[in-house]
This record gives structure tokens, sequence and C-alpha cells, in this order.
């Protein structure tokens, strides 16, 4: 079905019990599985990523309510479940009108998710990202929804610096309404993770690559960017390099939610996964050492020039890694 079927099937009070819901938008995939859930007095059992277990799905999915309410089973993963266990899951269902099922696949690969899903009781839509102007305008709802001003411009510069990713556009709106003021262009600026460090992370990336970095080190402090920000923002990121790195060892893939938390656009994911990997872990361990140090030192009373502290812990860096 459609996005549009589904709402209006939630408008109805009618949508299937068993639900597959994937795509490209995780922010729909998540807004949907919000709606879907809201079952007064079910029982829930949440299982996120590696939490998921299939024996404890189908117990959950088993057992009798004691006062005749439903069981909610919620699993979100980024790797496919298999198909033998979905269709375990997915008659137990159809089987029992007081159980609900909803399955969040966020990974890339589409193909075939949704292909246990079959029946009367069950549904599935693909949720693709929003147009920039449908964005623009979700984007606007959520903020009034928190009482967060945000006019045309600053609506439109929030989904910039976040590449059009409206899930990640909409989880800064809690950090913005902080500020308890009407939104512009600059506190975006000032307060988001954006463009600004994506330029600063393409800085770190050539110290880390041991590429030539005087000129961009002078550019970012001519504009303002303090030398101990400059300092711990490579430690930071060094240690989620760190973190990317053996989770691939551990898992085989370069997870950015068990990295980092959320999901940031794939092209930063790749990069880091790949730059993650070309580093020893004598290498992190002698790097992080140094950066600590040197921030130690940075911030302690009488300091030397911390703009020439900065420069040899750059260059030493280079030199261990």
């Amino acid at each position: 079905m459609t996005r549009q079927d589904l709402d209006r099937h939630l408008q109805k009070n009618t949508a299937p019990r068993a639900m597959a819901l994937f795509g490209e938008s995780h922010f729909f995939i998540d807004r949907y599985a919000t709606a879907l859930s809201r079952i007064d007095g079910a029982s829930v059992l949440s299982m996120y990523h590696d939490e998921y277990d299939f024996a404890t799905a189908k117990a959950h999915l088993s057992q009798g309510s004691l006062f005749g309410d439903q069981n909610l089973l919620i699993v979100k993963h980024e790797k496919k479940l298999p198909k033998g266990e979905l269709d375990v899951l997915v008659d137990l269902v159809g089987k029992n009108s007081d159980n609900t099922f909803i399955y969040c696949y966020v990974g890339d690969d589409v193909k075939s998710v949704d292909t246990a899903f079959k029946g009367k009781h069950t549904g599935s839509v693909r949720f693709y990202n929003p147009y920039a102007s449908e964005a623009r305008t979700i984007l606007a709802q959520e903020a009034q929804k928190i009482g967060v001003q945000l006019d045309n411009q600053a609506t439109l510069h929030l989904l910039d610096v976040h590449h059009n990713d409206l899930a990640l556009a909409c989880n800064e709106l809690s950090k913005l309404s902080i500020l308890n003021k009407p939104i512009t262009v600059r506190d975006i600026d000032e307060h988001v993770y954006g463009l600004s460090e994506i330029k600063l992370d393409a800085f770190i990336t050539k110290v880390i690559e041991k590429k030539p970095f005087l000129d961009d080190i002078r550019m970012l402090l001519e504009s303002g960017v303090a030398e101990v920000y400059i300092l711990t923002s490579l430690s930071k990121f060094l240690t989620e390099l760190y973190l990317f790195n053996t989770t691939i060892k551990l898992h085989g893939v370069a997870d950015p939610l068990l990295v980092l938390g959320y999901k940031p656009p794939d092209f930063i994911v790749k990069e880091k996964a790949s730059l993650s990997t070309k580093i020893s872990f004598e290498g992190y361990k002698k790097g992080l050492n140094l950066l600590l140090d040197t921030e130690l030192k940075m911030k302690s009373t009488g300091s030397p020039d911390a703009e020439g502290l900065l420069l040899s812990a750059l260059l030493k860096l280079q030199s261990v890694l």
C-alpha cells in the first residue's frame, strides 16, 4: 500500500495488525511506527537492532494476555530478518486478533523486505524521501508542535545543513527550543551540527591522511575557530574512527547506529568506515594519548601559545598514525 493508504487506515482505525515499514525515509518509518503502536493498555515488547531475538519475539506473541489486552511487538533492524522467522511472527498475528507486529527495516536493500507480509491481516509500505517542499512543510509543522519559531529561510537552511535528511533536521528542534527565541540562520550555524562541522571534518581527514594542511588550518583559525575546539574535534573524530574500526571487526559492517546513535548521510559513513581501517590499534592509542596530553597543556594555566601547541600536535599526530 502507499503512505496515503496507510493514512486512511489510521484515520478509520483499520490498519493491518502485521505491518512492514521500510524505504529511504527513516523519518516516515519512525513516525508511522509510533502511530501504529498507539494501542491503549498493550503489552509492548520493543527490540532494536542487536536486541532482536526470535525466541523472545515468538514467545511474546504466543502468550495470552491476562487482562484481554493486546500483545504488541516492535522490531527495528538495519539487517533483514530471516523470512522463516517473519513468517512465524506474521502467522501468530493472524491466529490471534490480540496480537500486533510492526517490523521496521532501516537497511538499504529493500528488495523482498515484505515478502512475508501477505494476507488480509498484513500490509507493507515503502517510504520514499519527501520532496523538498513537503520536507519543508513537515519540518515547519514539527517545529510548531514544540514551540520552535522557524521562518521559511531558517527552515530551508536547517534542511540544507543536513542534506535534506528530515529525520536529522527534526532531531535538532529540541536543541533549538532551548534558545527560547525566533530561530535565525545564524542560530542554526552556531548550534547545529552541519556544514561547518563537515568542513572541519574535511580538514581533520586531511590531517589523518597525512596530507598538507597548513593553508586549511590558517583559514579555520582566521574564521574564528578556536585552537582547543579543533583539538577536541580531532579527538572526537579519531574516537569515532576507532569505534567504526571495532564495529567492523566485530560485526563485519560499519553500523553508524552503534557508533553514533543515529544515521548520518551515507557518504559520511562510507568515508569514516574506509578511513577507520587504515589506522592500526597502536596508531589509535598513540594518537589519542597525544591529543589528550596536548589538550591538557592547552587548558593549563600559563600554557604556551595555543596555536603553536596545536600545530606541533598535528605534525606529531601525522607521524604516529
